[in-house]
C-alpha cells in the first residue's frame, strides 16, 4: 500500500463514520468509552454525538491537565477529548482539535454548537505537518490515531508533537502497537489498515521516533485492555452473544470482528431477523476477517499508554 493510497482509505472510511447513526449513537460509545477508563461522568458531560466509540484509552488521565493551559488533541473526530480537555483548562485556556477529515470536522463544528464551548477550535489538517505555531501547547494529546498515519511518515508526527509543545509540556498518547512483526499478508489489508491494526507500530519502533523527535525521558506501558470490546458492542451498548454462547466465535468472524473503527448496522429497516438479535456488522472489518482468515487481535496488537516530557531546557 502506498502513502497515497492509505491516506485515501483512511478519509473515506472515517467520513463515513461520522454521517453513520449506529456510530453516533450514544450507547456504543459508552460502552467502549467505559472499557477504556472514561467515567461516566465525563461522558455525561460532553455532546452526545462527539464520542464514537473510536478510542483505545484515555489519554486525559496520562496527564493532570491544569486550568488555563492550552491542549491539542491530534485527530480529534468528532471532538470528544477536545470538549473533555476544555472542561478541565477553564475559560483562560484553550482546547484545539487537529483533523484532516471535513465530515469528521464538520461533525465537530456541530458538536461544539450543540455545547455552547467558547474555548474549543477546531482546525482542518493532517497530523505530519499541523497549520499552528510552534511552542503553543502544554499539553499534546491523541486517541487511537497514529497507527494509521503510514510508516514512512510517522516520525513527522512525532516531530510536529515536539515543536507543537512548550519547554517542559507534555504528549498523552493512547495508540495500537503491536506486539509482534506483524505479517505481511496483514500488513497489507487495507481493511486492517483502517482498522487500526497494520499500521501498528513495533514499542521499539515508537519510543525510536519519539527519541529522534527530541524526546529524552519516554514512558510507554500496555494498558493491558481486552480489544474484543470493539467485536463485542452493539450499537445500543449491550454486549452481542452468539447462539452458541461464544461472544467471538470462530465459525462465524464476518458477524463478530469489529475494531477502532467501531460498528456499523448493515441490517436493513424492518428486517426481523437483523432487529430481533441487534446484530452490528462493522462491513471494513467483515472484509478483514474474509481477507485475513481468523485472527486473535489481542495476540497481535494491544493498547498502549504512551507518555513523554519535551525537557524544559529545549
Amino acid at each position: 500500500m502506498d502513502t497515497q493510497n492509505i491516506y485515501s482509505a483512511v478519509s473515506q472510511h472515517y467520513g463515513s463514520l461520522a454521517t453513520d447513526a449506529a456510530q453516533l449513537s450514544r450507547g456504543y460509545g459508552t460502552s467502549v468509552a467505559q472499557s477504556f477508563g472514561y467515567s461516566q461522568e465525563e461522558l455525561a458531560d460532553v455532546p452526545a454525538e462527539s464520542n464514537l466509540g473510536l478510542s483505545c484509552g484515555n489519554p486525559l488521565a496520562m496527564t493532570s491537565i491544569r486550568e488555563g493551559e492550552v491542549v491539542v488533541d491530534l485527530g480529534s473526530g468528532g471532538g470528544f477529548d477536545v470538549f473533555l480537555a476544555a472542561k478541565k483548562v477553564g475559560p483562560t485556556g484553550r482546547a484545539i482539535g487537529v483533523d484532516m477529515n471535513k465530515d469528521m470536522l464538520a461533525l465537530a463544528e456541530k458538536n461544539k454548537a450543540s455545547s455552547g464551548a467558547q474555548n474549543v477550535e477546531f482546525v482542518e489538517g493532517q497530523i505530519t505537518k499541523i497549520p499552528l505555531p510552534s511552542g503553543i501547547a502544554d499539553v499534546v494529546l491523541s486517541n487511537c490515531v497514529v497507527n494509521l498515519v503510514p510508516e514512512d511518515e510517522k516520525q513527522l508526527v512525532f516531530n510536529e508533537v515536539f515543536r507543537l509543545l512548550k519547554p517542559g509540556g507534555r504528549l498523552a498518547i493512547s495508540d495500537i502497537l503491536a506486539k509482534k512483526p506483524l505479517s505481511d499478508k496483514l500488513r497489507q489489508c487495507v481493511s486492517a489498515y483502517v482498522g487500526c491494526i497494520a499500521g501498528a507500530s513495533l514499542v521499539e519502533q515508537y519510543k525510536t521516533y519519539l527519541r529522534e523527535a527530541g524526546f529524552a525521558d519516554v514512558l510507554i506501558q500496555d494498558a493491558n485492555a481486552d480489544l474484543n470490546v470493539y467485536m463485542d458492542t452493539l450499537p445500543d451498548g449491550t454486549k452481542k452473544v452468539n447462539k452458541g454462547g461464544d461472544s467471538c466465535s470462530k465459525d462465524s468472524p464476518s458477524e463478530t470482528l469489529g475494531g477502532c473503527c467501531g460498528p456499523k448496522s448493515t441490517g436493513t429497516p424492518g428486517d426481523s431477523e437483523t432487529a430481533s438479535e441487534n446484530t452490528a456488522v462493522q462491513p471494513n472489518l467483515a472484509k478483514m476477517a474474509s481477507d485475513i482468515g481468523d485472527v486473535d487481535l489481542n495476540e497481535w496488537i494491544g493498547s498502549y499508554k504512551i507518555f513523554a516530557v519535551k525537557s524544559p531546557e529545549n
